[in-house]
């Protein structure tokens, strides 16, 4: 994740941008932070679903066989699952 003084940019050069505008320096810094950000973003997100396991109310395993091999390459899931 990003640290807070990161955020904290992102967050101002937003607020800028639509009180006054940015400069073109501003601009291009906003543009690396964003990438930066959603870069992680979509890391977090990849690994939390791909740790997902989807039960149904009487105890299945209904996760899909391609996220099951995910987690086995991943060391999430044991062979026999």
């Amino acid at each position: 994740m990003l640290n807070e003084d990161k955020l904290k940019r992102i967050s101002e050069l937003g607020r800028k941008k639509k009180a006054e505008g940015l400069t073109e320096a501003e601009t291009k810094e906003q543009a690396v932070l964003r990438e930066e950000y959603l870069k992680n973003f979509r890391r977090a997100f990849k690994k939390n679903v791909e740790g997902i396991k989807v039960v149904d109310p009487e105890g299945n395993d209904l996760t899909s066989e391609k996220v099951k091999e995910i987690q086995r390459e991943n060391g999430l899931r044991s062979e026999e699952d």
